[in-house]
């Protein structure tokens, strides 16, 4: 097993996790309701196609840390999983870039006057609810999972293992399930962007 890598204190680390938290989510619900009308010089949609492949290497690392702890090599799951989180966060900055510079975008809108009509609604077809479900199930989830994330690795880095364990039964396919669904949502979205 690994040293223990941070001083435990359960207090402090509750009310930085949380305040954090809820500092990301108030964040990303009410930046994602502005945009900025602003030429970057450059297409930014390019921000949600940083942020499907972000999250494409959060499922390939994630799946590899679940692998090297199996094996037990605990120093390179450990590498793995801080890289992980680190990118997380790259993926939280290129999300929030791309909402404030594109703003909503609606599935099925070819015309991108953000009103759908019933034709469009019509040739969106059922993709369109299966769209809707797997947004909403990232979401609430991404949301939901973040916390416990990084409750997860304050118990791995004050080396409280069998708590850490605990916790990544339940937060481990959960952060897996929002990483994929991210990649998901970006392919079955990037056609109606204008």
């Amino acid at each position: 097993m690994l040293e223990q890598t941070i001083q435990k204190n359960d207090k402090k680390a509750n009310w930085l996790i949380w305040i954090f938290s809820a500092i990301v989510f108030a964040a990303v619900t009410i930046l994602d309701k502005i945009e900025l009308k602003v030429n970057l010089g450059f297409d930014p949609h390019i921000f949600a196609m940083l942020s499907a492949l972000v999250n494409s290497l959060v499922a390939i690392l994630l799946i590899w840390g679940l692998i090297t702890i199996k094996q037990k090599e605990y120093k390179k799951h450990k590498t793995i999983m801080l890289f992980t989180m680190v990118l997380s966060v790259l993926f939280l900055v290129f999300y929030i870039a791309h909402h404030l510079f594109t703003g909503e975008t609606n599935y099925g809108d070819l015309d991108h006057n953000h009103i759908l009509s019933d034709e469009e609604k019509s040739l969106a077809g059922i993709s369109r609810y299966i769209y809707y479900f797997i947004i909403s199930t990232h979401v609430t989830l991404a949301g939901l999972v973040m916390p416990f994330v990084l409750f997860s690795a304050y118990r791995a880095l004050t080396s409280e293992f069998d708590k850490h364990k605990k916790l990544v039964r339940y937060t481990f396919p959960i952060w897996l399930y929002v990483a994929i669904t991210g990649v998901v949502v970006y392919l079955m979205i990037v056609k109606y962007y204008q």
